[in-house]
């Protein structure tokens, strides 16, 4: 007689297997469960949280709030070492990295005050998934799209107040209360800012705040398995809660393109330097090739000097000020490129940064004299000081020459 061996399969342990507080929410998609969990980025408490969950759970996935930039970020300690600052520059990336360092020194001066490295719990729960060999998904957009999207939307006048709020946060040395340190501990404190900012700069709100809560609900739902652990700041919960019903799939390529430069602005971008070229050479026809040739002179140190006046007050290198003399007066007739970026690159190329002050930038941030004596720093400086010299002789050369031929 044949006898034929019965295999029981074990059935898969409940999900979730245990009761938790406020901040973890428990949501259905179709067959997918998904514990959310909404954590303060400097909170001790969120960091036991994010530990008693994954310790206490059995999921098929571990969703984490990061893009694979500042995933490396907290999980390597020698990151700066694969930063290529001649890369940066060359793709135009300067003023994204160094928005990206300000936030990230805010939240550190905060996180110092409670305690808690910035980004704990995100690096605990990525810990313990490795440790269980549980799969991860970073669900986060890709910061320098979020920071270039979030440019482009910001109307042009509001821009500098959005550049003034962003150094006034990284400056401002105010005391806190017990109070406020303990709701620090229970907030997203950096989405809490960019809430209060969104008040002021709705467009920018879209950006950094509703945009990405689409994107991370979206990529959740894309993840592999069922049964997901998700963890997000506290400031996206509410939003994220409201999309999960929805399929905003066909939104992600939306949400995930840089909006190109309008068609209004090329055309102002190339107008200035043709009305210049055309009006020397109109002079030129008028008055003689004399006159023509003492308007060029003008332009070129109306540019050059006020360029290289900029790198020397960045405390730039000796040809970093010469690069700057020689080539503004040429980038102003491109919206190509601009002499900033020349001397940035230069700089970069003659006095490269250490890896400590790499390291140490964040800090030294929070001091005037901190942006001159850091490397990486001065270089923004030299980028911004040049930057500002060319535009002012742009504008002072322009108007000389205007002026000399309807004169």
């Amino acid at each position: 007689m044949n006898t034929t061996d019965t295999v029981t399969e074990m059935p898969d342990p409940p999900f979730p297997a245990h009761q938790y507080g406020r901040d973890v929410h428990e949501v259905h998609c179709g067959d997918k469960t998904i514990l959310l969990i909404g954590t303060a980025h400097i909170s001790q408490e969120s960091v036991d949280l994010v530990t008693e969950v994954l310790t206490g759970e059995e999921p098929d996935c571990v969703c984490l709030e990061l893009d694979e930039k500042r995933y490396q970020a907290i999980t390597q300690e020698k990151v700066w070492k694969d930063l290529d600052l001649k890369t940066v520059i060359k793709n135009k990336q300067l003023s994204a990295l160094i928005v990206n360092l300000m936030m990230a020194s805010y939240q550190k001066r905060l996180g110092s005050k409670t305690g808690v490295k910035p980004g704990a719990e995100l690096l605990t729960a990525a810990n313990i998934a490795r440790k269980n060999n549980l799969q991860i998904s970073l669900c986060d957009r890709d910061v320098r799209i979020t920071l270039r999207r979030a440019w482009k939307c910001t109307p042009l006048w509001r821009k500098g107040w959005l550049i003034a709020s962003l150094f006034a946060g990284i400056f401002e040395k105010e005391e806190l209360s017990e109070k406020q340190l303990e709701e620090m501990r229970h907030k997203d404190v950096l989405d809490e800012m960019l809430n209060e900012m969104g008040s002021s700069l709705p467009e920018l709100k879209k950006v950094l705040i509703d945009e990405r809560d689409t994107y991370i609900v979206e990529k959740i739902k894309a993840s592999p398995g069922k049964r997901f652990v998700a963890v997000v700041g506290a400031g996206h919960v509410a939003g994220m809660l409201k999309k999960f019903d929805r399929d905003n799939r066909d939104k992600l390529v939306e949400i995930t393109t840089i909006p190109p430069i309008s068609t209004g602005f090329k055309v102002a971008g190339w107008s200035i330097p043709i009305l210049i070229i055309g009006s020397i050479i109109a002079i030129g026809w008028r008055e003689g090739m004399e006159a023509a040739g003492s308007n060029m002179i003008y332009w070129f140190l109306a540019n050059g000097i006020p360029s290289a006046i900029g790198a020397a007050l960045a405390f730039g290198h000796p040809l970093t000020v010469l690069a700057g003399f020689l080539t503004a007066p040429f980038t102003s007739l491109t919206p190509v490129i601009g002499a900033g970026y020349v001397c940035a690159f230069t700089q970069v190329w003659l006095q490269p940064p250490m890896i400590h002050e790499l390291e140490t930038s964040g800090n030294d941030m929070t001091t005037v004299r901190g942006w001159w004596k850091n490397r990486l720093l001065r270089i923004f400086l030299v980028f911004a000081f040049s930057s500002i010299g060319s535009l002012i002789g742009t504008w002072v050369g322009g108007i000389k020459i205007f002026k000399g031929l309807v004169g």
